[in-house]
Formats: structure tokens, sequence, C-alpha cells
């Protein structure tokens, strides 16, 4: 029997960890980003430029079971996620038909940047995705992409993503960082692990027949609010001090729910920031 093959298009952090879980369960992995020297041992590397349209050299021959499209902008402005999510998407696509590729599913990575929702409410994936920054509607739009793409798609919607090399908290907390208390500021997270496990789960349940939606959201099981969590973070950390200015930089505030996730049978490694953070300071120790 041929190994299950995925295509890992933007195998940077998350895609790597993806990978890497796939692998250990026998899949056939390939990766495609700018630099694959720094691909996990076992992906099979395609060097492309999403910006490109031309079809990257190393475009592989046979057939491509799975398509995980997990890009992520160079440049935080309008025309870099439209070069990235929309524009990348369609030229993946363009390749796939030009190969005469037809995946079973494709994974549309996207965010819960999504949801304009700000004032604590419970989110899920049938609440209403009309956020107005320019981020939020082009992620929708490059989702929309993949859903009418021909390709049976789920889009995943991942909550803020933290772990090793992405401790931005951290440093902040260690700088004093403080956040409104009332009303609380509610944030979402996900450990960079689940993040990457949730799409492998979602993999799997697809090559065993599970039928998928079509929208997941990728958050731990406690949403919580920012001020718990530096305050938590503050003891771990033994910071005294504040900083001399309030410096709270988030406008958004809702919870966010897995519970869909969670009854196909997913559950995160991390179920809180507790686990998570807890996890990163006791390799650092």
């Amino acid at each position: 029997m041929p190994r299950t093959s995925v295509l890992i298009v933007g195998c940077g952090d998350v895609g790597s960890r993806l990978a890497t879980q796939l692998l250990d369960n026998d899949w056939l992995v390939y990766g495609l980003r700018r630099s694959v020297d720094r691909l996990p041992d076992g992906v099979i590397g395609v060097a492309g430029d999403l910006f490109d349209a031309s079809c990257p050299a190393q475009w592989p021959k046979g057939q491509i079971d799975y398509l995980v499209y997990s890009t992520a902008a160079t440049t935080h402005d309008e025309a870099g996620y439209q070069a990235a999510y929309v524009e990348g998407l369609k030229h993946t696509l363009g390749w796939l038909k030009k190969n005469g590729q037809r995946p079973k599913r494709l994974l549309f990575v996207s965010s819960s940047g999504v949801y304009g929702q700000k004032d604590g409410e419970w989110i899920d994936e049938t609440s209403p995705a009309e956020a107005t920054s320019y981020s939020g509607r082009i992620m929708r739009q490059a989702e929309q992409v993949a859903l009418d793409s021909g390709i049976p798609a789920s889009v995943v919607r991942l909550t803020g993503i933290y772990g090793p090399g992405r401790e931005w908290m951290l440093s902040q907390v260690r700088e004093g960082y403080r956040v409104a208390v009332d009303p609380p500021l509610y944030g979402n997270r996900i450990h960079a692990d689940d993040a990457g496990g949730l799409l492998a789960f979602l993999l799997n349940a697809a090559r065993h027949g599970k039928t998928l939606d079509d929208c997941y959201i990728g958050v731990d099981d406690a949403p919580a609010p920012l001020a718990q969590v530096v305050d938590w973070l503050r003891e771990q950390l033994g910071v005294t001090e504040w900083a001399a200015e309030a410096s709270v930089r988030r406008a958004g505030s809702k919870r966010c729910s897995n519970a869909r996730a969670r009854a196909l049978g997913w559950e995160p490694r991390y179920p809180s920031y507790r686990e998570g953070y807890g996890k990163i300071l006791a390799t650092k120790a």
C-alpha cells in the first residue's frame, strides 16, 4: 500500500510541527517553502515562491492526497496579506490543476482574526465572521477561495499561537506589561504543538473516513482574561515591578470555543495557558 501523501504549503513553524506528527504516523510528507534546508528530517523539500506564478521545479509529480495551506505573510500590510493568503493560494491551486492533481481535502489555516466581536462574547464556527480590519477581511477572502476551489475544504481558524520561539507575552510580562482588569480583555490561545496537532488530527480523521466540517476553531479549553494570564506569569517569573505606563495593546475581547473539534475527538495537549507556559518555563529553568 502506498503511503498517504500530504503537501504542506508554507511549512514553517506550525507546518513543521504538523509534518513531524504525520511522519510519526507513516505519512509521505512534502513541504513547500523558500528555504527547504530548514525542514524537519524526513520531509521531502519543495523549494518554491508563492509570489511567483510559475510552478516550482520540485513540485511533486505523483498523487497528492491532502493539501495543507499554512503560509504566513512576509509583510504585515494589505498587500502582504493579499499576496500570501489569496494570490499564493490561487497559485497553488493552479499548480495542482496543471499537474492533474486533485487532493481529497484541503485544510486552509486561517485565523480567529476574522471575527470582529470585541465585548467578551463566546464565539464558535457559526458566529458571524465580519472583522473590519484588512487582515480579517483578506483572510475571509482567502477562506472563500479555498471553499470554492472545487476540492473538499476545511478552514481551521487558529487563535493566538504561542510556544518555543513565540514568547512575546513572556517578554512583555518581564517588562511590566499591564492590561485592563475591568472590563476584562479576554484572550484566546493555542500552543504551537496543539496547532500542529489539530491539523494532524483532522487529516488522520479524514484519512479514516470521518466527515469533516468546513470550519474548525483551533483554541485551548480555557479562554481567559489577559489580566489573569499576566498575573499568573508575573508570579511564575517573580516580576514585582510594573511598567510606568499602561500598555494595553489589544482592542478585541472574545472567547472562542473548541467544542466542534472536541466533538470529533480532538483534545489539546495543553488545555490552558498554565500547562503551556508552564512547559516553556520549565525548559528554561
